[in-house]
């Protein structure tokens, strides 16, 4: 049996590296990923498990300890993921950690190919993502922003979404790539598209569970147990895939939160700045975002986003 490892930029087909028959041609992709955040976490090892080479780099170095384990490998720079990838992703804090970990001479665009693509995961102000961008288009480099809406259980379920903006040409490129993370894809339209759309997400995101914690408080008020409360929600028309996992939240707070209140309050935040900026009225988002300052303001931004429900029950007399 003789098999040929030939590395490509470009994706013809995916066949785990270790499949191959006589004279058969076996593509490894190579993936880059930096930021081993708990999304890394999870996205990796289903990476790995469809067979894709991996490797990543986080400014904290333990972190890198869990997926290393499963079979990712380490290099010591973005610069230096980039040089050995095919496809290079990113997910970190903020734009700040984006321009890090994307330009100078230990960045992204040190070590990218001109046949290779970058795509930044991240959470961040379109504006800022576009001028990143515009830096790797002139050296004739492709960045696309790439933002997932989901969570680690959406991840684990295979349900996430990824929404791509930028060149389509480098889309198609990277799309059977994307479904490997989670089972929806959509491009969304030009640079930046992508993230003002999952800043339009998110703020809806976080209206829709505020909402769900005022009516689940208002039952309560009229002699409803919370319980039963959050189950009729969930079987009612308003629910929804985020409700469904995130509503049981408010019985039982989990010790680790999927978004604890200054995180979610970050993409709200930046929500607003995006509307001010346009002049786009988001009045629900405001109170939304009042709500979060009061859960800082009680000490308990630490839990997950939906503790906005002692808010409630502050504010109506209740324990």
């Amino acid at each position: 049996m003789r098999t040929t490892i030939t590395e490509s930029p470009v994706l013809p087909k995916k066949t785990a590296p270790s499949v191959g028959t006589v004279d058969e041609e076996v593509w490894l992709v190579r993936l880059g990923w930096i930021g081993l955040g708990d999304m890394g976490q999870v996205i990796i090892p289903r990476l790995l498990a469809a067979g894709y080479q991996v490797t990543g780099w986080n400014r904290t170095r333990s972190k890198a300890d869990p997926p290393i384990e499963q079979g990712m490998a380490w290099a010591d720079s973005p610069r230096e993921v980039a040089a050995v990838s095919d496809f290079v992703f990113s997910m970190v804090t903020d734009a700040r950690a984006v321009s890090a970990v994307a330009l100078g001479d230990d960045g992204v665009i040190a070590g990218l190919s001109g046949d290779s693509v970058y795509l930044d995961m991240s959470t961040i102000d379109p504006q800022a993502s576009r001028d990143i961008a515009a830096a790797f288009s002139e050296r004739g480099l492709n960045m696309l922003d790439a933002p997932l809406s989901g969570s680690p259980v959406t991840v684990g379920l295979g349900s996430a979404f990824s929404m791509v903006g930028g060149d389509r040409v480098a889309f198609e490129k990277v799309e059977p790539v994307l479904y490997d993370i989670g089972s929806k894809v959509s491009y969304i339209g030009p640079s930046g598209t992508a993230l003002q759309m999952k800043v339009a997400i998110n703020a809806a995101l976080v209206v829709e569970m505020v909402v769900f914690c005022e009516s689940v408080a208002l039952a309560e008020k009229g002699g409803v147990d919370r319980a039963v409360a959050v189950d009729a929600m969930l079987k009612s028309v308003v629910a929804s895939p985020v409700m469904a996992y995130r509503g049981p939240f408010i019985l039982e707070m989990p010790d680790k939160p999927l978004a604890n209140v200054t995180l979610q309050q970050k993409d709200m935040v930046l929500a607003l700045e995006v509307a001010r900026r346009q002049g786009s009225p988001a009045p629900l988002g405001a109170v939304a975002n009042e709500l979060l300052n009061a859960c800082r303001g009680l000490g308990i931004d630490h839990r997950d986003f939906v503790t906005v429900i002692d808010v409630y029950h502050m504010l109506s007399g209740g324990k």
